[in-house]
């Protein structure tokens, strides 16, 4: 079994380590862990990983964040991988920071990248993580916000917390969404 997994962000060093680029962050963990390097290929960086039998193709689109779109299609077609088996990692400013929401399909609510994917594809049956990145941003400077690096409080909290979104990711392999969701949701 395939499956495609997109961690969303934007390219280039100055968003390296920016809240919005949690997706790309799970990703280069999760390789780093494996021991497998990401390669420039079309539309995105990427690298395959086995897991109990699965292949992941871990996926960070080159197309920035609103983008997103292009590159879930194009893999999706190059991969001939159905919908049921991509999961998009994304930020949210809607939960707390830290917390980790798993659906199996469901609007964009609000963020960018799952607007694009959602109309290019013009499909929402998608599974998703949203991980919260809070909101302690006053009005007006949510883009200031998202693109800004997470506290050092955060900062300390994050390898954990990237940790038990690689178990999710792996669990939705081996697993699938409905498990997955069950046992990560809240945590």
């Amino acid at each position: 079994m395939k499956y495609l997994i997109f961690g969303l962000g934007n390219i280039g060093d100055e968003y390296l380590n920016t809240r919005h680029n949690f997706g790309f962050q799970v990703l280069d963990e999760m390789a780093r862990k494996s021991e497998i390097a990401f390669q420039h290929k079309r539309l995105a960086f990427t690298a395959e990983l086995k897991h109990k039998g699965r292949i992941l193709i871990l996926i960070k689109p080159t197309t920035y964040m609103n983008l997103s779109g292009k590159t879930v299609r194009y893999w999706m077609q190059a991969e001939n991988v159905s919908i049921e088996n991509i999961f998009v990692i994304v930020d949210d400013i809607a939960l707390p920071f830290g917390s980790i929401r798993i659906k199996e399909k469901g609007s964009a609510g609000g963020h960018n990248g799952l607007t694009n994917i959602i109309e290019i594809i013009e499909n929402q049956n998608f599974a998703r993580l949203r991980f919260g990145i809070g909101n302690e941003f006053m009005k007006g400077q949510q883009s200031d916000y998202v693109l800004g690096n997470f506290s050092k409080e955060q900062q300390t909290a994050l390898p954990e917390r990237i940790d038990k979104v690689i178990d999710a990711i792996k669990s939705f392999a081996c697993n699938g969404i409905q498990l997955t969701m069950t046992y990560f949701n809240g945590k």
